[in-house]
């Protein structure tokens, strides 16, 4: 056992000991309490790690899905990596859902590097990836947005089908926007999360893109913005964000400075006002 082992342990101990409290202080309109995503990196698989997730996952407040960093290794080794840890989740945590007889998965690319989408090549390398993810049971893709990075797809704050070029990178650019009562078609469904400018808190300009750090956390005004910028369908509003949520500094903003009380307490005044 590594010193980064005891590491990687002692954060996972953090928030098995910290997040149900949290979950059990807020419900939805009906009832439901909050249910945290975890993208479990497949090359940091560490049995016991996934075994805390799961226990959470049982009791309803938690969620296990994919994630993965690689760099131009083929596409048997991204097949036989997913495949394996896939296998793993589903057989050896219980975790990952079945729909139609097959496990899905949600999915988010490390690196934000999707389908190739690099000017530079790294981070991936493969052109049909979107091809591949969906015949290995992604259901949707939650990558995006990644701001800055010019793996930025060009669609933003909708959520939309794509349908793969094998030949091409970066297919997920533009795609077809779910709408209601339309039935879906495409290869990979593409959920991003809220992306635009944040006018307030600072003189100049910033840009939101619904990550929640130590060095950025949740405040009233981010929520407003997320309800403004977050896709909808219909009448619904979808806002997806994301943290690095086992890095020290993060995790104690979430879990023992109240970021996360906060979140939930700002959604919930915030939708009520509407």
């Amino acid at each position: 056992m590594t010193k980064s082992d005891d590491v990687a342990r002692e954060r996972v101990a953090v928030w098995a000991k910290h997040w149900p409290a949290i979950a059990r202080r807020h419900a939805d309109s009906t009832g439901h309490a909050p249910v945290y995503s975890f993208y479990y990196p497949e090359e940091e698989y560490r049995p016991e790690f996934l075994d805390e997730l799961a226990a959470m996952t049982r009791c309803g407040i938690a969620d296990v899905d994919i994630h993965i960093h690689h760099d131009g290794e083929g596409e048997q080794n991204f097949l036989d990596r997913m495949n394996g840890f896939i296998e793993k989740l589903t057989n050896g945590h219980g975790l990952l859902r079945r729909h139609n007889g097959r496990t899905v998965f949600g999915f988010i690319h490390g690196n934000w590097a999707l389908d190739n989408s690099r000017p530079d090549g790294r981070y991936c390398g493969l052109n049909n990836e979107i091809t591949l993810l969906r015949d290995l049971g992604c259901y949707a893709d939650f990558t995006m947005p990644s701001g800055t990075s010019p793996t930025q797809s060009r669609t933003v704050n909708t959520i939309y089908w794509v349908t793969d070029d094998p030949a091409r990178p970066r297919s997920y650019d533009r795609g077809v926007p779910v709408r209601v009562g339309a039935l879906g078609s495409g290869d990979l469904l593409m959920i991003p999360g809220p992306l635009g400018l944040r006018f307030a808190e600072r003189l100049v300009p910033r840009l939101e893109h619904g990550e929640i750090a130590d060095r950025d956390p949740p405040s009233p005004y981010r929520v407003r913005r997320w309800l403004d910028l977050a896709p909808r369908i219909g009448s619904n509003i979808f806002i997806k964000l994301y943290t690095h949520g086992t890095q020290d500094g993060t995790a104690k903003a979430l879990l023992l400075d109240g970021g996360l009380d906060r979140l939930f307490q700002s959604l919930k005044d915030e939708c009520s006002r509407a």
